[in-house]
C-alpha cells in the first residue's frame, strides 16, 4: 500500500482544523486528488531572525555548547522488520545535481571524504537547546537544508515549528566557520506535520543569507541601549582628570562613577589613629606570638579565644585553622585570635563604562559558501548509500563511542524497512549503521563522489534502533523519496529568502 494512501483515509477535516500550522497548501496527489500533502510553517522574519542569530552567538557561543543532541523518542523499542515494508516509487525516477556538478559526472575514490555540506540544525524546545544533523542540498536560490521532520516540527508547540531554529555547516565547538545561517520556512508533508507518520519525517527549510563576525566598536549609551544585536558594557579605571572632562561634557549623563576604595595597612602599635584588627590563627602561631617582643605587631588576643563542643560527623570534616582535641569523649575546636594594629585610607577611584556592539556581515548564500548536494526521488531500494550524521548519544547497553563534536558515516545498501506501528512507519528504507540519537536528519547520499565530496540526497535519518537486542545501535531508517517528496523538496527549493543584514557598507547597523 503506498504510504500515502493509508492517511487519506482519516477523516481529515477535524485535523485541518485543529492545526496551529502556518500555511496549510493543497497539491495535486497522484492518488488523491484534494488530498493535502504539504505543510508549512515560517520559522522567522527578518526582524527576528537577527534576535535568533543573537541568541546563539552571543556569550561565545554559550547556548551552542550547551546544546545537546536531540532524542526526543526517535529510538524504535520491540520488534522491528527490516526487509519489509512498502517502501516503492509511486513514478518515474528523477534526480537534481548538486550545486556546481550540473553537468559533470561524479567520480569514485576509494578514501572517504566528508562533504563540506553537512552541519547542524540548532534549536529550543522550551528553556533547553537542542540539535541534530542536516545538510545543504541544491535549490534555487542556493537557501536550501535537509533534514528529519521532528528536527523542525513539533505540533505541540505555537505555530508547529521549533524556535529558534539556524543551520551551521561545519560547526565545531561554538565556532561557526561559514557562518549562521537562520531558518526562514519550513517544509514537510502533512501526514508528519498533522498525524506524526514517520514515513515522511522529512524536512526541506530555507535559510537567510549567513552572518559572520565582523568587528565590534565602542558607541554612546543611546546607540548601546538601542542595539538589538549582541552588546556589552566594560568598566574601565580611569584618572580624576578624565572623570571631570566627561561629566563637563556630559552632565547628569556622563557614563562614568565612583568608588570609594577602602585599604588598610598594618602597623606597629602606638600608630597614630590605627585602629585594632583581629585574625583567627592556628594554636602554634598564637602561641609563638607570646614569645616575641612587645613592638612585635601581632599580639595574643586571648579574650577571643573560645573552645566549642561539635557532633563527630563536624569535627572529622573540619580542616580550618582551630585546634581539634577530643577531651572526656567530646569532639571539641579551639579558636585562637591575633590582634594587630592597622592603618585605613579611603581612596576614591574613577571608572568609565565603555559600551561596546558587535557586529556581522553578511555572509551571502549558503549553497555559494559550502555547495549543496543534488536531490533524487523514487529510486531502487538496494542501492548503496553513505549517510554522515553527527551521533552522540551512548548506546543502549552505556557504551558512550560518540562525541557529537565530529561527523561519522555510515555505508552500506539500503533494505526495506517496517521499523514500527508506533511511528506509523510502514514503507520507511533502512541500512545497517551503529550511529545513535544526534544523527537524526543527517543526509543520505546515492552515488558519492569523495573527490566532489557531492552525492544525492536520497533520505534523512528518521529512527535508530537495535534490531538484535544486544543493547548496541545497528540500524538506522529513513522515509522513501518519492513524488511527493519530490513536489514538497521544489515547493521549499524554489523560495527567496534573502539577507537579514541592515546593511551600512556590509555591517549591521540595527535588527
Amino acid at each position: 500500500m503506498n504510504s500515502r494512501v493509508k492517511r487519506l483515509a482519516l477523516p481529515l477535516g477535524g485535523a485541518i482544523a485543529a492545526t496551529s500550522m502556518i500555511g496549510a497548501t493543497l497539491v495535486t496527489s497522484a492518488n488523491a486528488a484534494t488530498a493535502p500533502v504539504r505543510k508549512s510553517a515560517a520559522l522567522a522574519s527578518s526582524g527576528s531572525a537577527q534576535k535568533i542569530a543573537n541568541f546563539w552567538k552571543a556569550n561565545g557561543g554559550a547556548n551552542l555548547k550547551a546544546a545537546a543532541q536531540f532524542t526526543g523518542d526517535q529510538q524504535v523499542s520491540g520488534k522491528v522488520k527490516l526487509g519489509g515494508g512498502d517502501a516503492k516509487p509511486d513514478g518515474k525516477a528523477g534526480v537534481i545535481a548538486p550545486i556546481g556538478q550540473e553537468k559533470v559526472t561524479p567520480t569514485k575514490v576509494k578514501n572517504v571524504n566528508l562533504p563540506k555540506t553537512i552541519g547542524k540544525v540548532f534549536f529550543t524546545v522550551g528553556d533547553k537547546e537542542y540539535w541534530c544533523s542536516a545538510s545543504s542540498v541544491q535549490s534555487k536560490y542556493h537557501n536550501l537544508v535537509a533534514t528529519a521532520g521532528h528536527c523542525v516540527f513539533d505540533e505541540g508547540v505555537q505555530n508547529g515549528a521549533l524556535d529558534n531554529w539556524v543551520f551551521i555547516p561545519g560547526y565545531y565547538q561554538g565556532k561557526t566557520p561559514w557562518g549562521i545561517y537562520v531558518g526562514k520556512a519550513a517544509y514537510t508533508h502533512y501526514d508528519f506535520a498533522v498525524y506524526e507518520d514517520y514515513d515522511s519525517d522529512y524536512a526541506f527549510v530555507t535559510v537567510y543569507n549567513g552572518i559572520t563576525y565582523a568587528g565590534e566598536k565602542a558607541v554612546s549609551k543611546k546607540t548601546f541601549d538601542d542595539w538589538q544585536g549582541y552588546k556589552y558594557g566594560e568598566d574601565v579605571e580611569i584618572t580624576k582628570k578624565e572623570y571631570d572632562q566627561l561629566v563637563d561634557e556630559f552632565g547628569k549623563d556622563a557614563p562614568v562613577f565612583v568608588k570609594d576604595s577602602a585599604s588598610e595597612k598594618v602597623v606597629p602599635w602606638g600608630t597614630k589613629d590605627a585602629v585594632t584588627a583581629t585574625k583567627e590563627v592556628t594554636k602554634d602561631e598564637f602561641d609563638a606570638a607570646s614569645k616575641v617582643p612587645a613592638t612585635q605587631n601581632f599580639h595574643q588576643a586571648p579574650e577571643l579565644t573560645k573552645t566549642e563542643i561539635v557532633d563527630e560527623e563536624y569535627y572529622n570534616k573540619y580542616t580550618g585553622p582551630g585546634y581539634k582535641k577530643i577531651v572526656d569523649s567530646a569532639y571539641t575546636i579551639t579558636h585562637y585570635y591575633l590582634a594587630y594594629a592597622v592603618e585605613k585610607t579611603s581612596t576614591l577611584k574613577y571608572y568609565k563604562t565603555v559600551y561596546t556592539i558587535e557586529y556581522y556581515k553578511d555572509a551571502g548564500r549558503l549553497g555559494d559558501n559550502v555547495g549543496g548536494q543534488g536531490f533524487t526521488w523514487n529510486q531502487k531500494v538496494g542501492q548503496p548509500v553513505y549517510v554522515f550524521g553527527y551521533p552522540a548519544a551512548p548506546h543502549p547497553d552505556g557504551d558512550k563511542p560518540f562525541t557529537g563534536v565530529t561527523p561519522k558515516w555510515c555505508y552500506g545498501k539500503t533494505f526495506a524497512a517496517k521499523a514500527a506501528a508506533a511511528f506509523k512507519a510502514e514503507a520507511q528504507i533502512g541500512l545497517k549503521c551503529s550511529m545513535t540519537a544526534g544523527s537524526s536528519g543527517a543526509p543520505w547520499l546515492l552515488k558519492y563522489s569523495s573527490t566532489k565530496r557531492l552525492g544525492y540526497i536520497n533520505g534523512v535519518t528518521s529512527l535508530i534502533g537495535d534490531a538484535d537486542t544486544n543493547g548496541r545501535i545497528d540500524f538506522s531508517t529513513s522515509p522513501y523519496f518519492d513524488t511527493e517528496t519530490y513536489s514538497i523538496y521544489k515547493a521549499a527549493a524554489n523560495l527567496w529568502s534573502g539577507s537579514i543584514v541592515a546593511k551600512d557598507g556590509d555591517v549591521i547597523t540595527k535588527a
